[in-house]
């Protein structure tokens, strides 16, 4: 048995609005504006200090002493040399899905010609410069280097710089899994620094390390890189503030509740303060989740982590009258991750609205889109896909309007051009129009 029981949160019964559903649900106990306050403070000292401040950080955090922070080339490629090959293959396979799909992302260039001689067209630009990060603290996620170099590339970035945690197990370097799937890729500017002292790296560079400011920075991380993503978003672009990942099924009585726990399970194991939430309108199947937790989570690996984060005040069983209160209450809290399975899940899918991603049926769990669905797993947390979209392509590009009239078409429009700076009071804007026909 689980030394930590999940929760229950009974909404049957109950139609609570928005702000009490805001309310309600549940939530990890530590505040990214908590976090935000040692954020700021690492950020500042690699900002005076630099590589100093970067090494000493390292020996705090990462409990290694003495850190090479600029990884040189032939290690890079060393890294690829040893990969494992199963292990190599499947990155390879990752990388071609997530390619392709990627590059469905990308957009035309379109003109629109709103009379003779008067055209406005639209094109997508790629940033120059991205700094991505990938983490490396319980886990060493290879994927995303996969996740975050690949659209950026689709993209057509041209100048990349990739940041990881130094791993004591490896004499404070960055993980081989993780540089060798750079150098797949391609990339040899790869730093050993972690958390928000990375991000602020990145954000305003190191000229010791010869690195050079980026325009975005992307990739998720836990509380701490997502705190500091925030105090850097405006100095440059970000992703999202991709924190510790969520994972919300809804499913009613004729899922699997054994599909539906290892669900659950596979997400808890990031973190301790992963949340894992089942929203369903059967009591039954909620019940049968919880016996399948009790087995399956105390024979896993990582079972002490998985334990911790199923019984913290961010998991929950949610019980709700029927699909549609599941999709208002999935709505609202926003998932990172968001799995359907139920008797009709293409009527429960066009009820959604807010999700990261979205897993359609009993074969389409999580951990597909983590390594190999061609879908990205770089994703907003946090009640964020209300309002923000996981890494893409599009992350990397801007889109500008440009604007193309003869004379002909500027004289069409002159009179109205100068009636609204009237209206404004801004004569001088109607005087730039009227001065090409004095």
């Amino acid at each position: 048995m689980i030394q930590k029981t999940i929760q229950t949160l009974d909404l049957r019964g109950i139609q609570p609005t928005r702000a009490e559903l805001l309310h309600l649900i549940p939530r990890p106990v530590v505040d990214i504006a908590v976090a935000s306050q040692a954020a700021e403070k690492l950020i500042a000292e690699v900002r005076a200090e630099g590589e100093t401040a970067l090494k000493r950080h390292a020996a705090a955090f990462d409990r290694v002493s003495d850190v090479e922070v600029r990884v040189d080339p032939a290690e890079i490629t060393a890294a690829v040399a040893t990969l494992d090959p199963d292990v190599r293959a499947a990155l390879e396979a990752s990388i071609e899905r997530v390619r392709t799909a990627s590059e469905a992302q990308l957009h035309a260039p379109v003109a629109t010609t709103l009379g003779p001689g008067a055209h406005v067209h639209q094109r997508w630009v790629p940033v120059g410069r991205v700094g991505l990060y990938v983490p490396g603290g319980k886990a060493a996620l290879s994927s995303s280097v996969v996740m975050n170099v690949v659209p950026a590339q689709v993209a057509g970035v041209q100048s990349i710089a990739l940041v990881s945690p130094a791993q004591s197990e490896f004499g404070g370097r960055v993980h081989p899994t993780i540089l060798g799937a750079a150098g797949l890729l391609g990339i040899d500017e790869v730093y050993v620094m972690g958390g928000a002292s990375a991000i602020g790296a990145l954000a305003y560079g190191v000229t010791s390390l010869g690195l050079e400011p980026v325009d975005v920075v992307t990739g998720p991380g836990n509380i701490y890189v997502a705190a500091a993503k925030r105090l850097v978003r405006g100095v440059v672009g970000i992703d999202s503030e991709a924190g510790t990942t969520e994972i919300l099924v809804i499913a009613d009585e004729t899922a699997n509740p054994r599909y539906v726990a290892a669900d659950l399970i596979s997400q808890a194991e990031h973190d301790e303060a992963a949340a894992a939430l089942l929203v369903t309108d059967s009591a039954e199947l909620a019940e049968r989740v919880v016996q399948e937790l009790d087995v399956l989570a105390a024979a896993t690996p990582n079972s002490a982590r998985v334990i911790e984060a199923l019984g913290g005040q961010q998991s929950a069983i949610v019980l709700v009258d029927d699909l549609g209160a599941a999709a208002r209450f999935s709505n609202v809290y926003a998932p990172e991750h968001l799995e359907i399975q139920t008797a009709n899940n293409t009527a429960v899918l066009a009820t959604i609205t807010s999700a990261g991603a979205i897993f359609v049926g009993a074969h389409s769990p999580v951990s597909l889109g983590d390594y190999l669905a061609g879908s990205n797993h770089v994703l907003p947390t946090g009640g964020q896909a209300r309002f923000s979209s996981g890494l893409g392509a599009y992350t990397f590009l801007r889109p500008q309007q440009v604007i193309d009239y003869d004379r002909a078409a500027l004289e069409q429009v002159a009179a109205e051009v100068v009636a609204l700076s009237g209206a404004e009071a801004m004569p001088a804007h109607g005087a730039a129009v009227t001065v090409r026909f004095s």
